[in-house]
């Protein structure tokens, strides 16, 4: 069996005196797609920006274990750029930089890998735009504003701007949430084309998403993971009461 991607051992983080996680204990298998799901406030965004310290600030204080793609997460010495090329962050609103749809692409490689040749990034920016299914639509305008995309587009953007650097985890904090249904389904379908190729970790406020995308899921509530299994059991059989009211629409 292989070893986890993301080893998660006792986490706590507090905001201040708020307590924002509750010793979350959990293991991401490389190449899944892990949701996690809540009410408003769970903790979700939090344990998630975690995993690339997106918590770094003088009022966060964090305890506990965290192992992500080999970095020890809560060591003061590791080096937060290198841990954000191995594990990148897609946001909620899509955020493509003010610049060309091809410069998007290379942003991270020109930052890492200042020397690349032209004809390399030109052979990662296709590579790149195919894998997230963008490539037949802006080939041919490659030089215009990422901006002149649509939302959809900007997002799977977002996405192909991780890959020239070979992550070995994508985070997504509500990817999908300022998508139309099209778009939605669009990027869901992009998820599903990743997995095995990359580790997801997906926030998600809407439940049927994680049940269609999603090999397992996470249940939280006020910053304790509650329920952790595969999709269709968690969804069907859960184990702890809390999970089966949040489900069923009884909770939060």
């Amino acid at each position: 069996m292989s070893e986890p991607i993301i080893r998660c051992r006792g986490l706590s983080l507090w905001y201040g005196s708020f307590r924002a996680l509750d010793r979350v204990s959990l293991d991401v298998k490389p190449g899944e797609i892990l949701s996690l799901i809540g009410p408003s406030g769970c903790g979700k965004s939090t344990l998630i920006r975690c995993f690339n310290r997106m918590n770094d600030y003088p009022y966060v204080r964090i305890e506990g274990d965290l192992q992500v793609a080999g970095y020890d997460v809560t060591s003061r010495q590791t080096d937060a750029l290198a841990l954000r090329r191995d594990a990148g962050m897609v946001f909620q609103r899509p955020n493509p930089l003010p610049l060309s749809i091809r410069d998007n692409v290379l942003f991270g490689v020109r930052l890492h890998a200042p020397r690349t040749p032209r004809s390399v990034q030109d052979g990662l920016v296709e590579n790149s735009l195919r894998a997230v299914m963008l490539w037949d639509q802006v080939k041919d305008r490659l030089d215009h504003d990422a901006e002149t995309l649509s939302l959809e587009g900007r997002q799977k953007l977002c996405i192909a701007r991780l890959l020239p650097l070979k992550p070995k985890v994508l985070l997504m904090d509500e990817p999908c949430s300022a998508l139309d249904p099209d778009g939605i389904g669009a990027v869901e379908e992009l998820m599903g084309s990743l997995r095995g190729a990359f580790t997801q970790v997906i926030v998600t406020h809407n439940m049927q998403q994680a049940r269609r995308i999603s090999d397992r899921c996470v249940f939280m509530l006020m910053g304790e993971l509650v329920e952790l299994g595969p999709t269709a059991q968690l969804f069907t059989k859960p184990v702890d009461e809390r999970t089966a009211r949040y489900i069923e629409g009884r909770y939060g």
